[in-house]
Parts: structure tokens; sequence; C-alpha cells
């Protein structure tokens, strides 16, 4: 048992070759470390020096002697482990280079330079499923590559190249594997499974709903509704002639469009801060939060009319909307999600120049004039016009096909609740 005279030269002697260290006098340092390590065999902070001075004599049998001695006597800062794996990995020892990173990955199992050296060292070998399983770990944690320091990556962008080859050779293999039985199937409905595939082979994103403000379970977020569930949208349809000659009676007096986005400048703007406020991307509003727009409905008495066979949502102060949306030349909507799930948007596109694209997700579609789809907006999405000409869509909301008429009335009811409570709490909430 060390003594409190002991203590107090051991003390001594770790600040004197600090100090040296400092000067820049290595050799008296390492000298001071050696004496302290003879006083006291398990002291970190000289196996640590020692282990690198001697790594960096090229003394790879002392420098794994020193940091194996410094993980089991500490073993709580991942450097440690580290380190041993580097002299592990010098000495072409990949079982103690394994053990190490282990090590490493057990005091911090985010560690992306652990996960980096794990992932090189079960490619280099040619353990594929352990190296599909390290690279998919170094792309989970990675930020993106511009944001790393510099030595770092080159090695993340190998693990994430690798990683991208291993998942076309997978998906290229059960592309192989199910051709017979797809061919079985031939007719058959099976995007979502192609999609799962896709999905869990990399060829494409997850992508969830994500509502702003409420979220219905049990309603699966689906990018596109298949055409066959709404009906109704062929009168709709129907009307499109109709529907847009009445947006360019109104677009020709040009009174009455607002800009789409419209926050104020006390709030966060993130991706909306080039479109905010702007008449770059406008809306010529027909039903606003729940509330017909009076005097630009009168001026389209054919397009209200249309949009009373759809089953539009009834939650006063917050949908159904309706409205002409104006997108002008060169101008793209940033990825965003909507509010909520239980109701759905409508696309009627009535002007579609070359170069205008939509996304839902994975899901990229072009807009055809008179043709409307229906989307759930909570899922990412984005749009664009690269075109000379403006795009023009009437957009508008409508209740989620899997709600039952109980569950719509009871989510009316809980609007009412909600707008009463927000009033008595002077006007701020959902």
């Amino acid at each position: 048992m060390q003594t409190t005279t002991d203590k107090n030269e051991i003390a001594a002697l770790e600040q004197q070759a600090l100090q040296a260290a400092a000067r820049g006098d290595n050799g008296r340092a390492l000298r001071l470390w050696e004496t302290l390590l003879a006083r006291a065999p398990d002291h970190p902070r000289a196996l640590r020096s020692l282990s690198h001075e001697a790594f960096a004599a090229g003394q790879l049998g002392r420098a794994r002697e020193l940091l194996q001695r410094l993980v089991e006597v500490d073993g709580r800062d991942k450097q440690q482990w580290l380190n041993l794996s580097v002299v592990c990995l010098a000495q072409k020892d990949e079982e103690g280079e394994e053990a190490a990173l282990r090590g490493a990955l057990a005091v911090d199992p985010y560690d992306l330079v652990a996960l980096v050296l794990r992932s090189r060292l079960y490619i280099r070998q040619g353990k594929r499923q352990a190296a599909a399983g390290a690279c998919a770990a170094v792309a989970a944690v990675a930020p993106p590559l511009h944001t790393l320091p510099p030595d770092l990556q080159p090695a993340v962008r190998e693990a994430l190249a690798w990683y991208d080859g291993y998942n076309r050779e997978f998906g290229d293999y059960l592309d192989d594997f199910l051709a017979p039985y797809l061919r079985e199937l031939q007719g058959e409905n099976l995007k979502r499974f192609r999609d799962s595939v896709d999905i869990m082979t990399g060829r494409k994103r997850r992508y969830d709903s994500q509502p702003a403000l409420f979220h219905y379970q049990g309603l699966a977020p689906v990018s596109f509704f298949e055409r066959e569930e709404f009906p109704w949208l062929d009168a709709i349809e129907a009307a499109t002639a109709d529907i847009r000659a009445e947006f360019l009676a109104v677009a020709a007096q040009d009174q009455g469009f607002t800009p789409y986005i419209n926050y104020g400048e006390d709030q966060p703007l993130a991706q909306w801060a080039e479109l905010n406020k702007s008449l770059s991307w406008s809306a010529f509003r027909l039903i606003d939060n729940g509330a017909v727009v009076e005097e630009n409905a009168a001026r389209c008495p054919r397009t209200m009319s249309a949009l009373r066979g759809a089953p539009q949502p009834d939650q006063p102060g917050r949908t159904p909307s309706a409205m002409f949306s104006v997108l002008k030349p060169h101008t793209r909507i940033p990825p965003h999600t909507g509010v909520s799930n239980v109701r759905l948007v409508t696309h009627l596109p009535l002007i579609v120049p070359p170069g205008c694209g939509f996304r839902v997700g994975n899901d990229v579609r072009e807009w055809v004039e008179g043709k409307a789809w229906v989307f759930d907006d909570t899922i990412d999405h984005e749009a664009w016009n690269d075109s000379d000409q403006l795009r023009v869509v009437l957009i508008f909301d409508v209740w989620h096909p899997q709600l039952s008429q109980a569950e719509r009335a009871m989510i009316t009811a809980m609007t009412a609740g909600i707008n009463r409570f927000t009033e008595s709490a002077g006007g701020f909430g959902l």
C-alpha cells in the first residue's frame, strides 16, 4: 500500500515529466516516466506516455505490453483501446485488433473512428456479412462528410462506398432470385413488396409520416394513393376545362393572390427563407383553414361546385383548404411535411409546362393536365418548375379514406375542443 510520502513522490515525478515534455525535453520526460512506472507499475499516464514513445520508436512489442496493461488497469478511455488496436494492426494480429476495437466500442458504441476501423478490419478479412454490419453502423453514425475532419473523410467515404456496393450486389442477387416467383404472380399488385425490398437493399429511402401537429395511429404512410380509391375524382377531372378557365379569368385581373408561405419575421424559417412572403409560390385561396374565402369563391362558382363533390374534412380553423397553387418559372419548393395525416391532399393539374415535377417519399411523378392524384403530405415531399412558364395546380384537402365515419366525427369534435381550449388560453396552442 502506498504511503502518503509515496503518493507525493509519484505526483512530483508526474509533474516533472509533464514539464519536461512541455519544454520539448523528451529524453528527460522519458526517463522520468520510466522512474515513475518503476515506482507505480499501474500508473495510467506513465503507461500511456511510454507506450506512445515505444510505438514511435518502432518497439511494437513494448508498446503493446504497456497498452495492454493500461486497458487492464483503466480502460475507461476509448483512445486507450484505439491505440492498442493500431499496435495490433501494425503487428498483423487481427484477433487482438478486433478485441481492442470491441473494447473501444464498449466504452462508446457510437465512436466513428472505432466503427470505421472495425469495418476496415472485416473488409480486409473478407468477412462480408460482418463488414456489411460494420459499414451499416458507420452509415448510421456518420454526419455529412464535409463536416468531418479532413483526415477522417477518406476512411468514412471508403466504408460508405463499400456498403453501397454490397447493397447493389445484394439487390441484384435478390432480383434474380425472386424473378421466377414474380413471374408466377404477374398481374398482382406487389408495389409495397418491391418498395420494401428496395429500402432494405438501399435503393430507396424509408419515408414515414411525420405530421407537424397530429398523427393518427394506424394509417399506413402511402405516398400516392391508387386512383381507383377516389371515384368522385371523375367529376372533378371532367370539370378541368371550366376550372382552368376560372383560374385564367382571376389571373387576368391579378388580384387576390397571396404568398403561399407567409410566416412572421420572428418565426424560424429554416427551408422557407427564400419563399417566405414571396409570390414565386403564390395561392388564390378559395377555402382557407376551414372557411370559405367568399370574395374569391364568388369568382370561381364552377370550381366551388366541383369541390362540393369531394369528401372534404371538417376541422374548423384548420381544414379543409382549397386554392389555385401557382409556381413561377425556375422555382423550387423545398422538401417539407404537412400538419396531420387525417387529411390527404389532392392535386388537379391545370397548367403544366415541361420541366415540372413532384416527389413524395421515393416516388417522383410529373403532373398531367386534367389528371388528379391524392397523396399524403405528411410524407417528405417537394416540387419544382424548371420551365419558363407558370405551373398551376388546384389543391384541396380530403379525408383519409381509411377513417370511418365515427372516427371522422371524433376528429371534428376533438378540433372543437382544441379550439375552445386555445381560445380560453388566449388564442395560443395547437
